[in-house]
């Protein structure tokens, strides 16, 4: 799977732990940035994985900050994207199986560096179940969407 992964410079730290265990989980990951743990803005980043996504060079994203929430919001101003905070493994699993998540978004500041490997790890083993209900929420969800964009 190809995964794209951004980070403010809240989440620096993490996505250098990060990147190197997508790549041992046998993944190829694109890294988007930042490259420093100087101040930057999220939304720039969130922007970087959504269009990742959007224009089919990646099929899942991460994106990390201090809290996850700021990414978070940012990124699901995206058409297509479906992001969301996880701090579990149970979100991270169900967020995909259920609801199609197609970015996992991360707070460096709120779970440690094991955890937040082992929810990557669930992110991505995870498939979307195609449930009927679950498929009838997301048009739903898409209906939404595309009644905000004629706006």
């Amino acid at each position: 799977m190809h995964v794209a992964i951004g980070a403010d410079h809240g989440g620096f730290l993490l996505k250098g732990v990060l990147l190197e265990h997508i790549k041992t989980l046998g993944h190829a990951v694109r890294d988007l940035g930042t490259y420093s743990s100087e101040a930057v803005d999220y939304p720039d980043y969130a922007r970087a994985v959504a269009n990742s996504i959007i224009d089919g060079r990646a099929e899942r994203g991460i994106l990390i900050c201090g809290s996850g929430v700021g990414a978070c919001v940012a990124a699901n101003k995206f058409p297509e994207i479906r992001a969301g905070i996880c701090h579990d493994t149970f979100s991270a699993h169900q967020g995909v199986e259920d609801d199609n998540m197609n970015v996992l978004c991360l707070g460096a500041r709120i779970v440690g560096t094991e955890l937040a490997k082992d929810i990557v790890t669930t992110y991505l083993k995870a498939k979307f179940s195609g449930a009927e209900r679950h498929v009838r929420r997301l048009q739903k969800v898409a209906e939404i969407e595309k009644e905000l964009l004629k706006r």
